[in-house]
């Protein structure tokens, strides 16, 4: 679980609300551990209308002084609007530029779907795509038709529909690959199943970490709890779609020039026995892999299927 208590420091310190505030110059993003005893700031500059300067305050706040550093923000810009709180978020789910400006992509609203070994497994019900630069420093190419395109083409992708995540438990990958690296302190955004990994680039880059941004697997997530005569089980299946040469059925067949296969999708069946009062029960998977026939090849998708005729006496 997320680090909480003395040592903010540590490894396995995540960041899991925030709060979204701006003036004219910044934005201000203020991360929180789950209990709101530790929290983190993000600065975006918004005075460039193509450019994305952001800057991660080194240290950790109490909840007391990141309130006195809010009113210092508020007082220091009194004479140009001063600090406004914009939105609640539960973590950045991407940052993208088009023709011009950047957009900060945010999970706005979550819903808890499971739990493994203690570690909560999150859907997205709301998002929201904020403009960074200020309206005052955008030019006519941030309205342009195309502009406008690219962003409707954009939102078309339903983040609520069969994304999932978790803050301390890396879903991306099975429950074998997480027993034996447990030591990993970076989430694997370059792993198979990451979807949003290019989109999450700009902010881990520039903060050379991944405490602000949420790593997203699309596929099926689904949690029973099962009585066997009289013994309590958790039955977990996950189905991790492969990010790369993913399609519709007629359009992605065979394997791409990378070595990557159509539609590859990785289903981890986990059962597993609570104790009383702990998660340390005993716990077994099994994981199946599949995927398009790895060979170079098509299939024409006709538009006409006539049915045959059919002869009878």
């Amino acid at each position: 679980m997320a680090a909480e208590a003395d040592d903010p420091t540590a490894a396995s310190a995540t960041l899991e609300k925030f709060r979204l505030y701006e003036t004219r110059a910044r934005f201000y993003v203020i991360g929180s551990s789950r209990e709101k005893r530790w929290f983190r700031v993000l600065k975006i500059d918004r005075s460039e209308p193509s450019e994305l300067h952001l800057s991660e305050d080194p240290v950790w706040y109490s909840q007391q002084e990141v309130k006195s550093l809010l009113q210092r923000i508020a007082e220091g810009n009194r004479s140009t609007g001063g600090l406004t709180f914009v939105t609640k978020a539960y973590g950045i789910a991407g940052c993208i530029k088009f023709l011009e400006s950047y957009y900060l992509i945010l999970v706005t609203k979550r819903r808890q779907i499971g739990c493994i070994c203690g570690h909560a497994i999150y859907c997205i019900d709301e998002s929201q795509m904020i403009t960074i630069p200020h309206s005052s420093v955008q030019t006519d190419v941030a309205t342009s038709k195309n502009e406008l395109r690219y962003k409707k083409l954009l939102a078309s992708v339903d983040l609520t529909k069969d994304f999932f995540y978790s803050y301390t438990y890396p879903i991306m990958q099975s429950l074998q690959q997480n027993v034996t690296s447990a030591g990993m302190k970076e989430t694997p955004y370059e792993n198979l199943f990451v979807w949003n990994t290019f989109l999450t680039e700009p902010i881990r880059s520039r903060c050379r970490n991944a405490l602000w941004s949420v790593a997203l697997v699309h596929g099926h997530f689904k949690q029973v709890k099962l009585s066997v005569f009289g013994r309590e089980l958790n039955v977990i299946l996950i189905s991790r779609r492969s990010r790369h040469f993913a399609g519709t059925r007629y359009l992605k067949r065979g394997v791409n020039d990378h070595g990557k296969v159509a539609n590859d999708v990785e289903t981890e069946q986990i059962v597993f026995e609570e104790e009383a009062g702990s998660w340390k029960g005993r716990m077994s998977a099994i994981v199946q892999m599949r995927g398009s026939i790895p060979l170079f090849w098509s299939q024409e998708a006709g538009r006409l299927s006539p049915k045959p005729d059919i002869f009878g006496k």
